[in-house]
């Protein structure tokens, strides 16, 4: 899964991809570079984020999706925790919703992928943006992920989409300590016993930078590719199905060889 950020303070590219001709170029580079799914996204989630009003959002997002119509070839995620986007971003060509929230900013985007019969992601995140990495951290990293994705799993059921359409995310870095997200890697095969697909996106984070830290400085989001990579096999390995990546070729070579050191159907190219 590419990112694609059309916002102007994205942690690791805030500011790239706001003109809507360059992040429709971008989003084809990423086709081109080996991507399997796009995720659009209008509002900043990154630790201190403010939020963004609902009409800045539909600004950003609306020209992309409009111009990528009938161009691109992969599906188009729309990462939103507002349900007015999600229903025009789908209205405009996109067939996932992804919600970092877990349904617990607007609930009612769980009705909007019931409606539309089209897979929702949910994500766990420990309190809110703005806050969540200042406030403390869960005793039990773990259990705390999985009683709040069981949570967030029960309100998209019961607004009727259906367990085949729900994949999870456990939420790396979002409200959780750097140790505590080695240890939700470590620990994979445990979420994947909840029975959902998963998404993992570990891309340029801020436990990386930290992990590469040098004189006390946080290694900048540019220099955590190799950090991102060794997260990416560590993730397919634990049971990953999606990998959510900012550097599509590169990463798109890692996921390929994890997947045949699983034992991926095919045959290696001589």
């Amino acid at each position: 899964m590419g990112v694609l950020n059309i916002t102007p303070d994205s942690f690791s590219d805030g500011g790239k991809f706001l003109d809507p001709q360059q992040a429709i170029d971008h989003a084809l580079e990423m086709e081109r570079g080996g991507a399997d799914l796009l995720d659009i996204g209008g509002e900043s989630t990154r630790p201190g984020s403010t939020g963004t009003s609902l009409d800045t959002e539909l600004a950003r997002i609306l020209p992309v999706l409009h111009g990528l119509r009938g161009m691109l070839k992969i599906p188009i995620s729309i990462d939103t925790r507002k349900s007015e986007v999600a229903e025009a971003a789908v209205a405009a060509g996109a067939e996932i919703i992804n919600d970092v929230s877990g349904l617990k900013n607007d609930p009612r985007i769980a009705e909007v992928a019931a409606r539309r019969g089209i897979p929702l992601i949910l994500m766990h995140m420990r309190g809110e943006p703005r806050t969540m990495q200042k406030v403390p951290f869960a005793r039990d990293v773990l259990k705390d992920v999985s009683s709040g994705l069981r949570a967030s799993i029960a309100v998209a059921r019961k607004a009727g989409v259906r367990k085949s359409q729900i994949v999870i995310d456990p939420g790396i870095g979002f409200g959780k300590s750097f140790e505590q997200s080695y240890e939700l890697l470590r620990k994979l095969p445990e979420l994947a016993k909840l029975g959902y697909a998963l998404v993992v996106g570990t891309s340029r984070k801020g436990f990386l930078g930290a992990t590469l830290a040098k004189d006390g400085k946080s290694a900048p989001p540019e220099e955590r590719i190799w950090a991102t990579a060794a997260t990416v096999v560590a993730s397919i390995l634990g049971g990953a199905h999606i990998v959510r990546v900012h550097e599509v070729p590169e990463m798109a070579q890692v996921a390929r060889v994890s997947d045949f050191i699983l034992g991926a159907p095919g045959k290696v190219r001589r």
